[in-house]
């Protein structure tokens, strides 16, 4: 039942296959509804992560760990809302970031990435978390911080400042080195947690130069950094940030979408661009033997130079990792699928991802019209099928047989009677195995968001929402939110808290 990462496992797939209380038959506004809510002292941007039976303070709870652009960490007892600890990833005489004059996260950045969990580390288990802060003197740190999960106290000497260089003569480069700057940059995308490594990505204020896209990992065990890349070191942008999904993974490699930068149409005789410069891509980075990072395979769309331009960013989605397939001559397929804000779907086989040419894409299978909305979210996989909630579009489920993806829908959501407002819907599953699939989401309204849940059999059987109830299960708004479900609950952040959903 644990929830220890975003989208629940690191393919990303957010389904939650132990769920027992909640079913097709008793998600509905006479029996579900709003229980509860847990106020906090900021925006929660990060989705919450849960952890059942914590030895604390004596005693074992199910605990809901949350944590907010004012900094904070809470640790709240999940069934009755009791605040068990709360830290601060402050160091003394600081406070969190301004908003570097983006509208994006504001008016405070302190936590905005889904931080991990790894529950055999440390005497109790560890949770990796990124927080950014302003110091007395003007100065801006990011630091990456291990937090004892029972305790809420720091762990193996952290927490580390992050710091980075890397040779390039790209943006902000002096000397040949590209630094990598705090001030300028803002960790948005869900940390990975991979053969004992947390990985962490980089995106920017609202674009603000100078900055680039970097992927740096640090030691589980002892917070020293172990490997670090620059996807364009030797040009600009190329943030990373997927709507805050994750970096997604099969084990041994990473994968992500990286947005508008720098990429060399010219190649090498590896098809590698020959600069090193990646903006705008479809990205596989592989540790090394010696846990150095480097691009291994990459697919760019034949037209990316242009989208970059237009800022048609591949890399406003996130990437969803598919467990193995099999397609109609009984060859295992290793595939992965990813949008962005050119209302195209991307499906590559991560053994040989496609590349570049000019020309045409070679890429494993193009969905280029079956969705007719950007993607602003990560999709989901449940039994077979991938769903996905591009924003001006419907959720969508789209089956995978004999590993080829359906590119008309099997079914679609009817409701809300329009398509879904910006960022989209971001879809999750909760299941008790391959029954009682129920997938949820919210949409972005204002004031308040609404809570849907679909069933996953056929989305326009819509069984609940948050607003038939009248106001009695009405919430704030938030951007990027994906909900958490554990235990029979639902958990959705808000810009003050946590709303808190169950059986009534």
């Amino acid at each position: 039942m644990d929830v220890t990462t975003y989208h629940n496992d690191i393919r990303r797939t957010a389904q939650q296959l132990a769920e027992t209380r909640l079913t097709l038959a008793n998600v509905n506004a006479s029996t579900f509804g709003k229980l509860g809510f847990y106020s906090v002292d900021g925006a929660v941007d990060a989705q919450p992560l849960f952890l059942g039976n914590v030895p604390i303070a004596g005693g074992t709870h199910n605990v809901l760990y949350v944590e907010t652009e004012n900094a904070s960490i809470y640790a709240f007892d999940a069934d009755t809302g009791t605040v068990l600890w709360h830290v601060s990833t402050l160091l003394p005489g600081e406070v969190p970031s301004d908003d570097r004059g983006c509208d994006q996260t504001t008016p405070t950045i302190g936590i905005t990435a889904t931080p991990v969990i790894d529950r055999t580390r440390g005497p109790n288990g560890a949770m990796y978390v990124v927080g950014m802060s302003k110091d007395s003197g003007g100065a801006y740190h990011q630091r990456i911080h291990a937090i004892d999960i029972a305790t809420g106290e720091e762990l193996f000497g952290g927490p580390t400042e992050i710091t980075g260089s890397y040779p390039g003569t790209g943006s902000g480069s002096v000397n040949g080195v590209v630094p990598f700057t705090p001030a300028q940059y803002i960790e948005r995308a869900s940390l990975l947690l991979m053969n004992g490594v947390v990985y962490t990505a980089w995106s920017s204020h609202c674009d603000a130069l100078p900055y680039t896209g970097w992927v740096m990992g640090y030691s589980a065990d002892t917070l020293k950094q172990t490997g670090i890349v620059n996807v364009t070191p030797n040009g600009e942008m190329g943030g990373i940030w997927m709507g805050g999904a994750g970096l997604a993974s099969d084990g041994t490699s990473i994968y992500f979408l990286d947005g508008n930068g720098t990429f060399d149409p010219t190649t090498n005789a590896q098809e590698m661009p020959n600069k090193n410069d990646f903006g705008n891509g479809f990205l596989k980075v592989t540790p090394s033997s010696t846990l150095t990072l480097q691009v291994t395979d990459y697919f760019e769309p034949s037209d990316t130079v242009a989208e970059s331009t237009a800022d048609l960013d591949l890399g406003s989605g996130g990437v969803l990792v598919l467990p193995d397939v099999t397609d109609i001559n009984g060859n295992v397929q290793h595939l992965a699928i990813g949008g962005g804000k050119t209302r195209v779907l991307y499906v590559v086989n991560r053994d040989a991802m496609g590349k570049f040419d000019s020309n045409a894409d070679h890429i494993y299978q193009p969905l280029y019209s079956t969705i007719t909305g950007p993607v602003f979210t990560a999709p989901a996989f449940y039994n077979n099928t991938i769903y996905i909630g591009p924003a001006g579009d419907h959720l969508k489920a789209l089956p995978v047989v004999n590993a080829v993806v359906a590119t008309t829908a099997s079914s679609q959501t009817t409701s809300p009677a329009g398509n879904w407002n910006f960022p989209g819907f971001a879809p999750v599953i909760s299941a008790n195995g391959d029954t009682n699939g129920i997938v949820w989401g919210v949409e972005n309204t204002t004031p308040t968001a609404v809570l849907h849940a679909y069933n996953a059999g056929n989305l326009a059987n819509e069984l609940y929402n948050s607003n038939q109830a009248g106001t009695r299960d009405q919430f704030g708004n938030n951007k990027f939110i994906s909900p958490t479900i554990a235990n029979g609950k639902v958990y959705v952040g808000t810009k003050t808290g946590v709303a808190v959903f169950g059986l009534l």
